[in-house]
């Protein structure tokens, strides 16, 4: 009887075994996918940094260009559909 209990017992240990191992093995897939996305959530956010560094820089030197001329109203009155636009009468 005893040889039955360990019989049983090993079968056992080694079932529990097997799930635990699969189910290490699922995380750690689960974790490299995990890893994976977080590595191109990171490189496009280094993306847009380096987008958002360009256009701020381009708004500076607009704005930088604009303070050695007439002010921007004196040149441009407005677009037509923004609101600055006035139009003229006769």
């Amino acid at each position: 009887m005893s040889h039955e209990d360990d019989s049983f017992f090993e079968r056992e240990r080694d079932r529990l075994s097997r799930e635990i191992t699969s189910g290490f093995e699922e995380l750690l897939s689960s974790t490299n996918v995990l890893n994976r996305k977080l590595e191109e959530v990171l490189g496009m956010s280094k993306e847009y940094t380096t987008i958002a560094s360009l256009w701020h820089t381009f708004y500076r030197l607009m704005q930088n260009s604009g303070q050695d001329s007439p002010s921007s109203e004196e040149r441009h009155p407005g677009l037509p559909g923004t609101g600055g636009h006035i139009v003229a009468g006769n």
